[in-house]
């Protein structure tokens, strides 16, 4: 005899259960990429920054990712809406010196010591009216290595360059 209710069902929650298990096996592929104390990553950070926030310091921290060398610059680019000039250089590591660059800016001293992250804080004259804000960061190594913090999430996977190294990304609250 025909139930034309299984004939239904059974297609539609196998098709749930092939897109929810195909977003369960890449979720758990990025949660195994990026697990346990090797994870490094680059952040930036701006408590309650709102979109046209005016001289709001962002914290950069870079991990350091070498067992031999230590960091010994940083390469930032600025997003669209933020010009060399608006950036005032806080604090970072000792003995470092802020450079403006056509771009960004970088900011390099003395290498750290070894396994220690790279840190450094910027005040920006004036946010720009943006859902989120994107700062590439190239990190350079006494050694001569390189990471290269560059990877937007939305091309992040499909590019096949996952190595995870997505860039230093600060989400904004709409202006006040």
């Amino acid at each position: 005899m025909h139930h034309p209710s299984h004939a239904l069902a059974l297609p539609r929650s196998l098709r749930r259960v092939g897109a929810l298990g195909a977003l369960t096996a890449a979720a758990f592929a990025v949660a195994v990429a990026t697990a346990g104390p090797a994870a490094a990553h680059a952040d930036v950070e701006a408590e309650g920054a709102r979109a046209l926030d005016q001289n709001v310091a962002l914290n950069f921290s870079a991990a350091s990712e070498s067992a031999s060398a230590g960091i010994s610059k940083l390469e930032v680019v600025l997003p669209k809406g933020i010009a060399p000039g608006d950036i005032t250089y806080k604090e970072g590591p000792d003995g470092w010196k802020f450079t403006a660059t056509d771009r960004g800016y970088t900011v390099a001293g003395p290498k750290l010591p070894v396994g220690e992250d790279a840190e450094h804080v910027v005040t920006v004259r004036q946010l720009p009216d943006a859902k989120s804000l994107v700062f590439k960061t190239v990190q350079s190594y006494s050694d001569g290595k390189v990471d290269r913090w560059i990877e937007l999430e939305e091309e992040g996977s499909s590019d096949g360059h996952g190595h995870g190294h997505p860039a230093p990304r600060l989400d904004l609250k709409p202006a006040a």
